[in-house]
């Protein structure tokens, strides 16, 4: 059935792969823009300023919140911190706080969270079931998640959190970064290699959020990672085999923290072994399961 479905951050990785799918598939999509808009199907919104047209948003079947600041631009100050916490919560509370006041609000909310959110875990497996951790990103991930309750408890909207895990696109993220070094055979595990890190296509994380759309059991935290998490050690030689280049440059993890300080250690060294298994109980096929796989597809064409 032919949806509407109201998007935020729709012009990041996720956001841009998503709207094209949906409309690809017949969808409506009504996009929020922080400039002035341009086309048919943006509307403007303004979170810092509190400014957002519930009028307008009346009518939509489903809406999709991907905003937030990119973690890993830059070094955690105080500011910044400040700032990805603003970036996250605030627009959240709006966003939801407005849906929640509609006279007829939208069935559905997916609201972006992150695996940061189980901290560092070792080599224990993570699902859905698990608690929080400890750290920046582990406090951040509980009130980002906490934000969006106001749609669910006042509106009875089913809200999911969806907790992405590392986002596999040469488009951009964490693997847009890593190309130029493996390229020029500079790449090498960072620190002991043994820390394990839990990616995902972004064709599979798309499919996953129009999966989700009309899946009525997919309500809370869902884990949006591949099923099969691999270390550090492992992502490293599986894209020097890809790129065909060595892996012999390690980072230690000194240096790692002496340049990116706090967010060395909660982004690159810590390790975090999650499992999709919400996603996996209510039927959902991953088309890239494997690292290798995954990786050759996100560097086609």
């Amino acid at each position: 059935m032919r949806m509407k479905v109201l998007v935020a951050g729709s012009s990041g990785l996720i956001g841009t792969a998503l709207c094209r799918a949906l409309e690809q598939r017949g969808d409506e999509v009504v996009r929020l823009v922080r400039r002035e808009p341009v086309a048919n199907g943006e509307l403007y919104w303004d979170p810092e300023a509190g400014r957002l047209d519930a009028d307008e948003l009346e009518g939509m079947d489903a809406a999709v919140h991907l905003g937030g600041r990119n973690i890993a631009a830059s070094r955690w100050t105080k500011k910044v911190k400040a700032e990805l916490r603003q970036s996250r919560v605030q627009t959240t509370q709006l966003l939801c706080a407005t849906l929640a006041g509609l006279a007829k609000p939208p069935r559905v909310l997916i609201c972006a969270s992150a695996i940061g959110i189980y901290g560092h875990r070792g080599d224990e497996e993570l699902d859905e079931e698990s608690g929080p951790g400890e750290g920046f990103l582990a406090e951040l991930g509980q009130a980002w998640e906490g934000a969006a309750q106001a749609a669910a408890a006042v509106a009875g909207i089913r809200v999911m959190h969806a907790r992405f895990g590392i986002v596999l696109s040469r488009e951009g993220g964490a693997l847009a970064k890593m190309l130029l070094p493996f390229r020029l055979g500079m790449g090498g595990k960072i620190g002991d290699g043994r820390q394990y890190f839990s990616w995902i296509g972004l064709e599979d994380v798309v499919a996953a959020l129009v999966f989700a759309l009309g899946t009525e059991a997919l309500i809370g935290p869902v884990n949006l990672t591949a099923p099969r998490p691999v270390t550090n050690a492992e992502l490293t030689r599986t894209l020097g085999r890809v790129l065909r280049r060595p892996t012999l440059l390690p980072l230690p993890a000194t240096a790692a923290k002496l340049i990116l300080g706090e967010l060395a250690k909660e982004g690159l060294l810590a390790s975090q072994r999650v499992l999709p298994k919400r996603l996996l109980a209510t039927g959902f096929e991953f088309g890239y399961p494997d690292l290798e796989g995954a990786l050759r597809r996100a560097l086609e064409g």
